[in-house]
């Protein structure tokens, strides 16, 4: 994001926290850690000083992995001007409070900062905005005159930039398309095909509606860039680090006896690619359903497979074994998708 920024002919300062980092983006000017081969812009400057990366910005970004920004929040805070947008490009839910990212910054943050608060997401793998590559996302604000001053600020021919209202929604969505890009890569593993896949992400999707308009979301965002936009192309590629878990999972359990304890199931698949955020994040949407009583049933399995140690054939056999049902159930005057 930053070297699409700096794209715009606008000087970018990068707050990185290893220090090696720093050094290379500001020697070689390329990430060789995180996103190697793409050739960044001389007019980012990279920095391990939070004070010198937001002294005199014009807009903030925020991309930290969702479990650790309150605690950033907490040691940078009186570093960060309020005068300007800030907006936040994290996904996932925070497991101790079940907190969006969004809902993290309101309660963390002082009042004076919230009417400034803002999200993107949407179809957007990072290596394909990295060397321009078409793109459209949302920007999803409170205030929507927020949300078109960044839209303004991003666009390009090559980044289209859309304006919403629903944070919750928008959020949500991020959150969720993690969590069923693991079962779709799973699916994908064991050979189970197209029409399965397709299958998970429709009623993928019913799952996103249920919980975004149980917790105050609109139904229609789920039919938008964040919503079945950013899901099929998380459920549906090799670049997904969610999708290739769950496809590394189907994998390992293929070539390895059916029946294993629990703790052998959670060691099954490569270590490095449980980084994924969905994986940390089935069992935030797990709780969070069961909070708000909502029925979420592929979630609900990506849940068990990892986290209880329920064999993953079976679970995504389970599935297909739910009783029959109407696709849609109509709620407040939208139709919705009724439970798998």
């Amino acid at each position: 994001m930053a070297n699409h920024v700096a794209s715009k002919g606008i000087f970018v300062n990068l707050w990185a926290r290893e220090e090696e980092v720093v050094q290379i983006i500001n020697s070689k000017h390329e990430n060789t850690t995180f996103l190697a081969g793409i050739p960044l812009s001389e007019k980012i400057v990279a920095t391990a000083s939070v004070a010198e990366a937001v002294s005199e910005a014009e807009l903030l970004f925020l991309i930290i992995p969702t479990p650790f920004i309150a605690k950033w929040l907490e040691e940078n805070q009186t570093m960060l001007p309020w005068q300007v947008p800030l907006v936040c490009f994290s996904k996932g839910i925070e497991q101790q409070s079940l907190r969006t990212p969004y809902e993290i910054l309101v309660d963390e943050l002082p009042g004076k900062y919230h009417a400034k608060l803002a999200v993107v997401s949407g179809p957007s793998f990072a290596k394909e905005i990295g060397v321009g590559l078409p793109t459209s996302v949302t920007c999803a604000a409170q205030d929507i005159e927020v949300a078109k001053q960044i839209q303004l600020a991003l666009a390009t021919r090559n980044f289209r930039v859309y304006t919403a209202s629903d944070v919750i929604g928008a959020e949500l969505c991020g959150a969720l398309k993690n969590v069923l890009a693991i079962a779709c890569g799973a699916s994908d593993g064991f050979g189970f095909g197209a029409n399965a896949r397709a299958a998970l992400i429709t009623r993928g999707l019913a799952e996103m509606t249920r919980l975004v308009v149980k917790k105050g979301g609109k139904a229609s965002t789920i039919t938008g860039l964040a919503g079945v936009g950013d899901l099929v192309l998380t459920c549906s590629s090799s670049l997904s680090r969610n999708y290739s878990v769950g496809q590394a999972m189907a994998m390992a359990a293929r070539s390895q006896p059916q029946q294993k304890s629990k703790e052998d199931s959670s060691n099954n698949f490569n270590r490095d690619l449980a980084v994924a955020e969905g994986v940390k994040t089935s069992l935030a949407v797990h709780l969070l359903a069961e909070r708000l009583g909502v029925e979420m049933p592929i979630c609900e399995s990506v849940y068990e497979v990892i986290h209880k140690g329920i064999d993953i054939k079976t679970a995504l056999r389970k599935l297909q074994d739910r009783p029959l049902r109407a696709e849609h159930d109509e709620y407040q005057g939208t139709w919705v998708w009724s439970a798998l």
